[in-house]
């Protein structure tokens, strides 16, 4: 069987799991050759399973040396850009972690080398995998659920103590991490509202920053978007609230789909409400029936996508997530930061990237928090890996 020669650049907590995957043999189409962290335990870590696995200690000796075809890019989301571009210049393929980058402005560039590349490009968006959340997608595009009227996604059982954040210097950081919660937790969330309702026009957002944390950068956010259609939405999120919640809904003209608990409820009407509201003498509302929809269990995401993308690189397989698509989930967040930081709504196909950078660069510049371990690259030069 044909494998792909992969290196993985960060063996922390993510970058470990992606190896150890590969070691239980859940992604055969893959052989893991190379693993690159500035952490020496790591590193250890990597050896004592895999002993024929070269280690690299800096990105310049793991690009200059290792024997790959494709490099899977597993640090703090400053650096997933950098990588990316640098592998695309050594003609490598690449697999990316959520997110793309912390600002659309480096993303884009990342996208642009890609293209230029002609390289495979993925990002691990392991929850497009879930067959609950492709079922919303089908139902939608299919016309199941009509026009859209409103989505709503109430995600806040992402827990997350103060011993979780001081884990890492570079967590919770504007200069190590770029966000909090929409950075950190939920760019699959973000990825898949847009994968399966479309990208919104606009946002109104609202942040805390720090509620009941040590911590600088946002762990509450209530967002308010609307849609071309007219279509309005909610995005709710935190990270201190317990027991959390993870609700999504989307109404539509032929009823409401909810994912919750795994499961996938349609509250579906007999008619369209517009046909109703047109042709009804009685009042009242659509008889509608409530029907949950089967789904198959969800598998290992991340082998999953792992998977696909060896076979994109070797047979030319079709991407469940393109790489390329990681701008979308980012151009979201960037604006949901940039209209809570000016008080405003923004306009998000006219995202203003510039003033969103200058704005990030000014909390960095002006944080109180100093920790001695973080030093992501922000200037697109390669000094690390995590």
């Amino acid at each position: 069987m044909q494998k792909l020669a992969l290196g993985i650049i960060g063996a922390g907590n993510m970058g470990w799991g992606h190896t150890n995957n590969i070691m239980q043999g859940l992604v055969p189409e893959v052989e893991l050759k190379a693993v690159c962290d500035i952490d020496e335990a790591k590193r250890n870590r990597v050896h004592e399973a895999l002993p024929k696995v070269k280690l690299y200690e800096t990105a310049e000796q793991f690009f200059e040396n290792a024997k790959i075809e494709a490099v899977l890019i597993a640090t703090p989301h400053y650096s997933h850009p950098v990588y990316a571009i640098e592998a695309f210049k050594r003609g490598l393929n690449v697999l990316t972690e959520k997110p793309a980058g912390v600002y659309t402005k480096a993303v884009r560039q990342m996208n642009e080398a890609a293209e230029k590349s002609g390289k495979v490009f993925g990002i691990m968006y392991n929850q497009r995998t879930n067959p609950v959340y492709q079922k919303v997608r089908e139902l939608i595009a299919a016309g199941e659920l009509g026009e859209i009227k409103r989505t709503n996604w109430i995600i806040t059982n992402w827990y997350r103590s103060q011993a979780y954040y001081n884990s890492g210097g570079w967590r919770a950081t504007w200069s190590g991490e770029g966000g909090g919660v929409l950075l950190n937790q939920d760019p699959h969330q973000l990825d898949l509202w847009q994968w399966m309702c479309g990208m919104p026009t606009k946002v109104r957002a609202f942040m805390q920053f720090g509620k009941g944390r040590d911590i600088e950068v946002e762990n509450d956010v209530t967002a308010y978007v609307e849609y071309a259609n007219g279509a309005t939405g909610l995005f709710v999120t935190s990270t201190h609230e317990t027991p959390g919640t993870n609700r999504f809904e989307v109404s539509g003209d032929m009823g409401k789909l909810v994912v919750e608990n795994g499961k996938l409820t349609f509250d579906r009407n007999r008619v369209s409400e517009r046909e109703f509201n047109a042709t009804s003498t009685k009042g009242g509302m659509p008889e509608h029936w409530l029907c949950e929809i089967p789904t198959a269990p969800a598998p290992n995401g991340h082998a999953v996508v792992l998977s696909n993308f060896a076979n994109a690189c070797l047979k030319g397989d079709p991407l469940l997530a393109p790489g390329i698509e990681g701008i979308r989930s980012l151009t979201i967040s960037n604006a949901m930061h940039l209209s809570a930081w000016t008080d405003t709504t923004v306009d998000i196909a006219t995202l203003d990237e510039d003033l969103y950078y200058e704005l990030l660069q000014k909390h960095i510049r002006e944080s109180k928090f100093v920790k001695a371990d973080v030093s992501a690259p922000t200037d697109g030069v390669i000094k690390a890996v995590y």
